[in-house]
């Protein structure tokens, strides 16, 4: 898909995306020292945004550190009900997971001790700060870790 004009989440006017769910989400891309916040958008999934403006995604690349305000609490399936955790951590790295299935969620936040969550996972309204964003890729392996997941469809 190509898009003309407007900040909708283009690179060289292909649509670029947060995840799979996103799609049909206004979006941008994440500045290094920004505050963000977990939000659920009207697609069913949760994501971030800026504080100033919950209508659109800010789409993070894959590498990308991350400062919680507080500890990072997430909803998990437990038992056949959602129960809500606490992850004893403020920090994190973004990745992408899943990628080899276009049906599901990709984003995801590992945190220090290895532990992946998804973002959708996340309960809404938790701030977050762009620490660094991830080097310029050098090698082919280092651009095929920071690709999205192409928008298929």
């Amino acid at each position: 898909m190509r898009l003309v004009g407007g900040d909708w989440g283009t690179i060289g006017g292909v649509l670029r995306m947060c995840d799979y769910s996103l799609q049909h989400v206004k979006s941008r891309s994440a500045k290094v020292c920004e505050t963000l916040r977990t939000h659920h958008f009207n697609s069913g999934t949760i994501g971030f945004a800026a504080p100033e403006d919950a209508n659109t995604a800010v789409c993070v690349l894959p590498g990308t550190e991350l400062a919680f305000a507080s500890a990072v609490r997430s909803n998990r399936l437990s038992w056949l009900t959602w129960k809500v955790m606490a992850l004893p951590h403020t920090t994190a790295i973004f990745r992408q997971v899943n990628k080899d299935n276009p049906h599901t969620h990709h984003d995801a936040l590992e945190f220090p001790d290895g532990k992946m969550v998804l973002l959708t996972q996340l309960l809404e309204g938790q701030e977050a700060t762009i620490l660094q964003l991830p080097a310029q890729p050098v090698t082919g392996d280092e651009v095929k870790a920071q690709e999205r997941v192409p928008h298929i469809g």
